[in-house]
């Protein structure tokens, strides 16, 4: 990895980058995640580089979500698997859920470098690898509605970091309650999903840690207040008016 200097004004954004190259030179990323990752930093860009105020709530009604949820799974993808590895893993350990791989550019081996990066930052149980657990998820053409029998398939609760629209649909129309982190407010997957948090996730999984750890003492009741209380329309339409008020910030500067 290449000298970044920490004074330099957009390190983390460059830091991130390095990842992922690194990703893909380890065989994680396909290159097609690369694009991804430059059409996500424009909207974090517009969103001003940091987590908002719409975020947070998104992440508590995440953590709220996840913690009443009777089979959570969290769905990983090489992107994820080269940007915060460490962290998805911690995550699974403190909400209980399952990790399962699945890719849009699937093969083997890419799948299996993506399972190895897992367990060597703590994963024990991983899903989506084995043929025989295979499950056709109905609605969606592409690679990724191979799901695993005992995962997604059955899964009530779905985090699907950095997802596709189609099978975000594919997974609301079979009855899963959908988390997503999308920096995009307006994609289809954004739009489609029960919860989105319109943030980097390479911040956003830190904070979803901190608030399942807080949360994780309040009773039932009080965690179905949260997500009641929660509306993904409304934190869509905070995250577009942010864009545009920090657009009319810059154009007073320019």
């Amino acid at each position: 990895m290449p000298l970044i200097p920490k004074s330099h004004p957009r390190v983390k954004s460059l830091l991130i980058r390095e990842k992922l190259v690194n990703g893909f030179d380890k065989g994680l990323v396909a290159k097609e995640g690369l694009l991804a990752q430059g059409r996500g930093e424009a909207f974090d860009y517009l969103l001003g580089e940091k987590t908002n105020k719409s975020a947070s709530h998104a992440i508590k009604a995440a953590a709220a979500q996840l913690l009443v949820a009777e089979m959570p799974v969290i769905s990983v993808n090489g992107n994820i698997a080269a940007l915060c590895p460490k962290q998805i893993v911690k995550l699974s350990n403190q909400i209980k859920a399952n990790l399962e791989v699945n890719l849009f550019y699937t093969n083997e081996k890419r799948k299996q470098a993506i399972v190895k990066i897992l367990k060597k930052n703590g994963a024990n149980k991983i899903l989506g690898t084995k043929s025989t657990s295979s499950k056709k998820l109905p609605g969606i053409d592409s690679a990724r509605r191979i799901v695993d029998k005992d995962g997604i398939f059955v899964a009530d609760v779905v985090v699907v970091p950095l997802e596709d629209g189609d099978r975000t649909m594919a997974l609301r129309k079979a009855g899963k309650t959908v988390i997503t982190i999308d920096l995009n407010p307006l994609s289809r997957t954004s739009q489609t999903a029960n919860i989105t948090i319109v943030d980097n996730v390479t911040r956003a999984i830190d904070l979803l840690i901190n608030e399942s750890k807080k949360l994780s003492k309040k009773n039932q009741k009080s965690l179905l207040k949260i997500i009641n209380e929660f509306d993904n329309k409304k934190n869509l339409r905070e995250n577009v008016i942010q864009i545009k008020n920090n657009l009319t910030r810059r154009a007073k500067i320019a």
